[in-house]
This record gives structure tokens, sequence and C-alpha cells, in this order.
């Protein structure tokens, strides 16, 4: 329950944390636990910040499979369907990073504004 309410809490939460001499930082452990880091974080760098996020591979198996079952329903076998499989599931990544370049340029020009309570409902 308690990493729920860190989850849910809108605000902005600030931390200073050290950087080794080997350039490495600390997750604090609240951060960590919250946002649900394992074994590996993506880093981004942008105009003057990086953000760190842990990495979501659930989901992969999921595009793996609708993947396949289209192109077996377009008739793709063999050889060719592992081509074609190949082909797609490389596209995926160029896509959804595209996505969400274009959602976060919106979300920063302000337009369509929503409040949370309007994306996810009041909170009762």
């Amino acid at each position: 329950m308690k990493q729920n309410a860190f989850r849910s809490n809108t605000r902005t939460v600030h931390k200073l944390i050290s950087i080794s001499t080997k350039r490495q930082i600390t997750i604090p452990q609240k951060y960590f636990d919250a946002l649900g880091f394992s074994n590996e974080a993506e880093c981004i760098l942008r105009k003057d910040a990086i953000l760190i996020r842990p990495v979501r591979v659930t989901g992969r198996s999921e595009f793996s499979e609708q993947i396949l079952a289209d192109l077996i329903s377009q008739g793709y076998e063999g050889q060719e369907l592992l081509t074609k499989f190949k082909e797609y599931s490389k596209a995926i990544r160029p896509a959804v990073v595209k996505l969400i370049e274009d959602t976060e340029t919106f979300a920063q020009s302000g337009e369509g504004r929503i409040s949370m309570d309007e994306l996810f409902g009041a909170e009762e």
C-alpha cells in the first residue's frame, strides 16, 4: 500500500544524490521500489536532463504474438515468415520511440491539457 501511495502522488519529488568517482549513482530505495526497477535501467538524454527509468520487458511477447498471428493470417510460412517477423520486429522500437517523442512534444505544448481526475476519474 505504501508503494502505491508514493506512485499515485502526482507532485514532483526531489532528492539530491551523490555521483561516485566512477560516475555511478545509487537510485534511492523508495524510488527503486515505487517504479519497479530490476537489474536494468533505460537512460535518456534530454536537452539539460537525464531521464532514468526502469526497462519494461512485458509486452515484447505480446507484440511478438500479434506480429506472428498477423503474418500467418497473411499466408506467410517457413523462412519467409521468419524473415518478415524479423523485419516487423525491428520496426517496433523506432515506432514506439517516435510515438513517445510526439507525445512528449504534445504534452510540453500544453495543448489538450486535462487533469488527472479527468483522465483516470476522481479518487474515491
